[in-house]
């Protein structure tokens, strides 16, 4: 890629946004992609008003869907590569656009290492220069996985587990094709999303990502850097991630994540966080720091322990690391995802760097007046939301609430004329959180069916989508009417 663009300050004036993540778009039948209806999207947006479009991580997901856990840091994920995009560009047919996306990119593949689509080829070449430090690791890894039929890294023969440098080479030398198409799935990926955030720029519309602190064990970036990870000599990690018991789950959360070995991370500088970053600001103008308690202390759990029940708080040095990408990336885009188990020393943490916290309004309504989350305890450096794609829709919440919660809510809200969700979304966009950010389901006053992802499950997680015909014709207008009169329009 080339330098990145400008990046806007999404944080200097009151906006907001939606959430929805390109999975969720209509289009293809196998998933919303970065084609047509991704452009129809951020037209949307302009016209009701919001400034800001966040989606979840855009990494290449294992078979669960889950983007928090994907295959890289730094890739896309081949499953959002429009093919109409392709078609467009000469390198499938109209039999081609049909095709399940792995066939279709393999057939582009083919018809662009033929010589199809040939202005295409200098940027190609750029791109695979450019890129070369993740790029050349993980189409590796991505071509060694595909060849193993999606097992695990740490379960491939011992000398490609290893990266025995003879075994890396036999194996580059002998599936050269398959290695490169991978080069050129993410060629394809990074220039989509480059012409679209181009597209969204145009239309008063910035990006807004998400980077989760921990990636997942079987990774192309484990595999090829595994001295920035506590693994022992099978590459299979001592302890993993998680969080302690919390509103979501009464065993916790165990995640599995290898934990990093900051000693080592240090020693060069933090070099593996500051590239990684600047990736995602490639791509986004402003960017979620998932967990970000973690960077104060994180919940270790032994690898042998079937729950996060049993795990223990271990310090990090995660002052030295803001410090030090700080003073690379000023000012410092992150927004501090500060939900959970919240310490004295994390909000200490955030605010020396002064970075927004969020502010889930789902869980303003427990506890008394000095619930953080309720409205009159907002700050203006903060993010604001109705509810997260981790928890239900608004509509499912409300429905769920024993009468008493439910009548707390009404009572806050002023009894409100409107039926729910729009109450919670006016107050959301009242705040003074100097960005509000709303999930499309809410905004089509969906209920629970409509949920992304039910935390501590694996079943039916990051399959919603929307349709047009869910948009009534009069929810743009509404919107840009709500945005303007609470000084949020874009």
């Amino acid at each position: 890629m080339s330098a990145a663009p400008p990046r806007r300050d999404l944080l200097a004036a009151r906006h907001a946004g939606v959430l929805l993540h390109p999975t969720s778009l209509p289009g293809h039948p196998g998933g919303g992609d970065l084609g047509h209806e991704a452009y129809r999207f951020v037209e949307f947006l302009a016209a009701a008003g919001f400034g800001v479009w966040q989606t979840l991580p855009l990494g290449p997901t294992h078979a669960d869907g889950s983007p928090y856990a994907c295959l890289s840091v730094h890739a896309g994920d081949p499953a959002l590569v429009s093919l109409d995009w392709l078609a467009d560009h000469g390198l499938l047919d109209e039999a081609g656009r049909g095709l399940p996306k792995a066939p279709a990119l393999a057939a582009a593949w083919s018809r662009f290492r033929d010589g199809a689509a040939a202005g295409l080829a200098p940027a190609f070449a750029d791109f695979r220069a450019r890129e070369a430090a993740w790029l050349d690791d993980f189409a590796l890894f991505l071509a060694l996985h595909r060849h193993h039929g999606g097992r695990p890294w740490f379960r491939w023969p011992a000398p490609l587990r290893r990266r025995e440098p003879a075994a890396l080479a036999a194996f580059a030398a002998e599936h050269a094709d398959a290695v490169e198409q991978v080069r050129f799935e993410q060629f394809v990926f990074f220039t989509q999303w480059r012409e679209l955030r181009a597209y969204a720029r145009d239309h008063g519309v910035g990006l807004f990502g998400d980077l989760p602190l921990f990636v997942a064990h079987d990774s192309a970036e484990v595999w090829a850097h595994p001295e920035y990870f506590r693994l022992d000599a099978r590459g299979q990690p001592a302890v993993v991630a998680g969080v302690p018991p919390d509103y979501f789950s009464a065993t916790g959360q165990r995640w599995g994540n290898p934990l990093y070995d900051w000693e080592r991370m240090a020693a060069d500088g933090f070099r593996w966080w500051h590239e990684r970053l600047a990736t995602q600001l490639e791509l986004f103008d402003l960017v979620r720091l998932d967990h970000f308690r973690g960077l104060e202390a994180c919940w270790e759990i032994d690898a042998a322990e079937k729950t996060a029940v049993n795990g223990r708080w271990v310090k990090t040095p995660g002052r030295e690391l803001l410090r030090s990408l700080a003073a690379a990336f000023d000012p410092l885009p992150l927004v501090a995802e500060d939900l959970g188990i919240i310490t004295p020393e994390v909000e200490a943490l955030r605010d020396e760097f002064a970075l927004p916290g969020m502010r889930v309004l789902q869980f303003a309504f427990d506890g008394d007046a000095a619930n953080p989350y309720l409205p009159h305890n907002h700050v203006p450096r903060s993010v604001v939301y109705t509810g997260t794609h981790d928890n239900d829709t608004t509509l499912g919440w409300y429905a769920a609430l024993g009468d008493a919660r439910r009548e707390r809510v009404l009572d806050y809200l002023g009894r409100p004329g409107e039926p729910m969700p729009w109450p919670l979304i006016r107050a959301a966009l009242a705040s003074v959180a100097v960005l509000a950010v709303v999930p499309m389901q809410d905004l089509l006053e969906l209920g629970s069916a409509a949920r992304m992802n039910t935390p501590g499950t694996t079943r039916g997680n990051w399959r919603w989508r929307f349709g047009w015909d869910q948009v009534p014709p009069d929810l743009a207008p509404r919107l840009a009417r709500l945005n303007a009169i609470y000084g949020r329009a874009s």
